[in-house]
């Protein structure tokens, strides 16, 4: 076993346990807590020490990794815990403000804090397809670096400020989860035509580096502000839009998906922006949200 700084970890849900025999199998020390004890008894078996309280974990621990439900349990676990000198990584689930109240939490008690976000499922961790955004203190960042390498395969830090994970991580997931609502209805639409969803998958794996580049693409023309003279346009894919929702209604399948998507991009031809690149329609949004920018 090398003789690496201990680290305590918090919290044995199936990513927490991910975490914990990953770091165990790749030598690094680590003492771990779970509130509910028995769920950490496989752990002990494989040689992982157990700590009776969380204090206990982190009394002899630099670095404390912690991966509870989220922010509210972390100040719980860690109530009484001596902290000051110690690394806190934070990586339950929680919103940007959370991050940086976290922060603050951990100042006070003369803490350094990072917030993290992991982009990988438990059975991703220590695989090269997993990623780590982790926000912060700079110091913290590099005393944690050792523990990233052996954890995932890329890692980044995205910034001093430690909400900065956070809202990436929230940007992503809108993404996953607009893209999975998409698939979901497409699946609907295979089967409705009695067609091979399976094949549908195998035509998605093998689009899916050329859609990550039209969204990195996208990003860029909105980070540009240049919608001019795009190669496909707003209004062309608000008639796309328009025609999966047709599609349903003849087909007497849900039609909830285009239906949204469909009004949305409406927004934007209604607005003006038709000839404009699709990603236009952020200018729609941005004034949803109080900021005035549609016609940008």
């Amino acid at each position: 076993m090398t003789k690496t700084p201990t680290t305590a970890l918090l919290g044995l849900g199936q990513m927490g346990a991910a975490l914990a025999r990953t770091l165990h199998t790749r030598g690094h020390r680590v003492t771990a807590w779970n509130r509910t004890a028995a769920r950490a008894e496989p752990l002990g078996r494989e040689g992982i020490p157990l700590a009776a309280s969380a204090a206990e974990a982190v009394a002899g621990s630099p670095i404390v990794l912690v991966c509870l439900t989220d922010h509210e349990a972390t100040r719980a676990a860690l109530e009484g815990a001596d902290l000051a000198g110690k690394t806190l990584v934070q990586l339950s689930t929680g919103s940007p403000r959370e991050a940086r109240e976290a922060e603050a939490w951990a100042r006070a008690r003369q803490a350094d804090y990072l917030d993290g976000a992991l982009l990988a499922v438990p059975s991703q961790i220590g695989r090269p397809e997993s990623t780590l955004l982790v926000s912060g203190s700079s110091a913290a960042r590099d005393a944690s670096a050792p523990l990233f390498d052996a954890l995932v395969g890329h890692w980044m830090h995205v910034g001093d400020d430690a909400g900065a994970a956070s809202a990436f991580d929230l940007a992503v997931l809108a993404t996953l989860f607009g893209s999975l609502l998409g698939l979901y209805h497409g699946a609907r639409l295979v089967e409705s035509e009695r067609l091979s969803v399976e094949v549908l998958g195998a035509l998605l794996a093998g689009a899916a580096p050329a859609m990550g580049q039209m969204m990195q693409h996208d990003t860029g023309v909105i980070h540009s502000g240049r919608y001019a003279a795009p190669e496909s346009s707003l209004e062309t894919c608000t008639l796309a839009m328009e025609l999966l929702g047709r599609h349903a209604r003849e087909a007497g399948i849900d039609a909830t998906f285009p239906s949204f998507a469909a009004a949305l991009f409406g927004r934007g031809r209604a607005a003006g922006l038709g000839a404009e690149s699709p990603a236009a329609l952020v200018k729609v949004l941005r004034a949803s949200g109080g900021r005035s920018e549609v016609a940008r």
